[in-house]
Formats: C-alpha cells, structure tokens, sequence
C-alpha cells in the first residue's frame, strides 16, 4: 500500500539517487577489504538484519563474484532478498545462483558457510516476506517499485564442498 502525502495522493517511499546507492555499496565492500573482514559483517539482531558475503560464479565468465548482501536468519537457513537496491533488473549475484546455486558465504567472525540457494515460494515465501517486513514496514512499497515480484532467497547449508572449508575463526 502506497503511502499518502498530505495533499491526499499516493506517493511511492522515496529513495536514494542509483548513483548513491551504487556508491555505498562501494564504499561498503572498500571498509570490509581495508578492515582485512574484520568489519562490514555483522549477525543480525531482534531489531535489524545482518550483513553477509556472498560468493558466486559468474555465469557467462565462469570468474569469482562477491557481494555483501542483507540476510535474516530461519533456523539453520539464511535469507535473503534478491532486489539490486530496488531497481528493476535482477543482481548479478541472483542470476548467478541460478545458474549455480552451491556457494559459500562468509559470516561476522570469520565464519564461513558452504550453501545451496534456492528461491522460497507459496506459503514459505509469504512467511519469510514478512519476516522481512518486521525489519522495514515500506517494503512492500519499495517492491512494487520493481516490474517483476523480488525473489526471496534462502540459502540452506550444506556439508563442506566446493570450499573445503567450514571455519569459525
């Protein structure tokens, strides 16, 4: 549901120009690498989501991707939301999972996780979208600002692969 301005109409939430969003997600990944990953990560809380780093293989190029990502946790799954800064193309990251969904990611404190990514749907979709709506009540506004529905993606732990490595530092 939009929401109402004073004057009566609806008006879409507003956000931040790409060019900033673009630039904090830079910014973000430089504080990690300056920080050698020992800061940008962080577990998430009763009142906020937490911050991971996602692993992925391109698809077209076959190369290493990462990209810090929101997540919330279900259980032993981790969850997370496949929106590129609510614009209207999918991340790379999530056409990257499609195409090869076993990943790794790492946690706050060294952690690091192999995982298979799949997008929740029906009733467990419904349920971890609001999950994530008690973190932001104008999600559902920021989403309908997308042409196609955000796709909610949980990450389910698998025993060590690919990596070789399932470490808490």
């Amino acid at each position: 549901m939009p929401s109402t301005a004073t004057d009566g109409t609806d008006r879409a939430p507003r956000l931040p120009p790409r060019w900033f969003v673009r630039g904090a997600w830079v910014v973000h990944r430089a504080y990690y690498r300056l920080t050698r990953g020992r800061r940008g990560l962080w577990r998430p809380r009763p009142d906020r989501w937490g911050t991971l780093r996602l692993h992925t293989v391109g698809r077209r190029t076959g190369n290493e991707h990462t990209v810090i990502v929101g997540y919330v946790e279900d259980g032993p799954n981790l969850v997370t939301l496949a929106m590129n800064g609510w614009a209207a193309p999918e991340p790379a990251w999530w056409l990257n999972l499609q195409a090869d969904p076993e990943v790794t990611v790492d946690l706050q404190g060294g952690t690091t996780r192999t995982v298979r990514a799949r997008a929740a749907e029906g009733a467990e979709r419904e349920r971890l979208w609001e999950t994530w709506r008690r973190y932001d009540d104008k999600l559902e506004e920021y989403a309908a600002r997308r042409p196609t529905p955000t796709a909610v993606v949980v990450l389910e732990p698998r025993p060590s692969g690919r990596s070789g490595r399932e470490t808490a530092d």
